[in-house]
């Protein structure tokens, strides 16, 4: 059986869920080509390719990723056995690149450019898509029964503001900005906390832990902030390992991008 050669997927964000759609294609044999702002404010960077912008490279899980300067360059990587990441937040490298697939999975809970005909298949990943209108496919990011879900009609659930259940906690599990102004680290990710911990700083304002655990996502000092901006995020369930594998969310999402991928192939 001669396999069908895999078209190159275009990934517009490189954040943690958006890592974990790279992961599932990359491991079925996809070229992949993200995207990513020039200083990311990914919570969750020990498991994300956007950290390849800030680094030069990077590792998730068992797929390097290395930052490129433009889209010969991510070509290059790519037969080099490299995730190129390239730091184009208008995706520009779109029409040098005339990718078979482009996922938009920035995850702004809201549409902020992307259209059906930017390439011949076009998924949508979370709110503010609708199959059919501005992408031919939308993959549900909400926790719960329909997760990973794939819509060839209508949209995926509105976003609610309120973070899904990890451990028995939802909304305390995130720790926010408390002022405007530039975020300072005070802990590592991975690091066990206790509530009351201070896990960052804005100026002289604490950014304090609100339930124990692990730190599982913090941003990276020198990220600009306004308060009450997502910032870090602890895990009740206190294992420090899973900081270095991608979510369960993730991977749902992921299955669900592919799932989309390979229906417009057959048909």
């Amino acid at each position: 059986m001669t396999m069908k050669k895999r078209p190159l997927v275009l990934i517009k964000g490189a954040g943690d869920l958006a890592s974990g759609v790279a992961l599932r294609l990359w491991r079925a044999g996809f070229p992949v080509v993200m995207t990513e702002l020039p200083q990311p404010t990914t919570i969750r960077r020990t498991v994300a390719f956007s950290q390849a912008v800030a680094d030069g490279e990077t590792r998730v899980e068992d797929v390097e990723a290395r930052l490129a300067a433009g889209p010969k360059e991510a070509l290059d990587l790519l037969g080099r056995g490299f995730l190129p990441v390239l730091a184009d937040p208008d995706c520009r490298c779109r029409e040098a690149l005339r990718p078979e697939v482009l996922v938009d999975a920035i995850l702004a809970k809201r549409n902020l450019g992307t259209a059906i005909a930017d390439a011949p298949i076009v998924i949508g990943v979370g709110p503010g898509f609708t199959a059919g209108v501005d992408c031919h496919a939308a993959v549900e990011t909400m926790r719960g029964h329909s997760l990973g879900r794939v819509l060839y009609e209508g949209s995926p659930l509105p976003n609610t503001n309120v973070p899904g259940l990890i451990g028995g906690f939802a909304g305390e599990r995130v720790l926010r900005a408390p002022a405007d102004g530039v975020f300072r680290e005070a802990l590592r990710i991975g690091d066990r906390v206790k509530a009351g911990d201070v896990a960052g700083w804005v100026g002289d304002a604490p950014m304090v832990c609100t339930l124990d655990g692990v730190l599982r996502g913090l941003l990276a000092s020198g990220v600009p902030v306004r308060k009450g901006m997502k910032a870090g995020d602890v895990d009740p369930r206190n294992e420090p390992d899973y900081c270095e594998t991608a979510s369960d969310k993730a991977l749902a999402i992921g299955g669900g991008v592919l799932e989309a991928i390979l229906h417009f192939q057959r048909t």
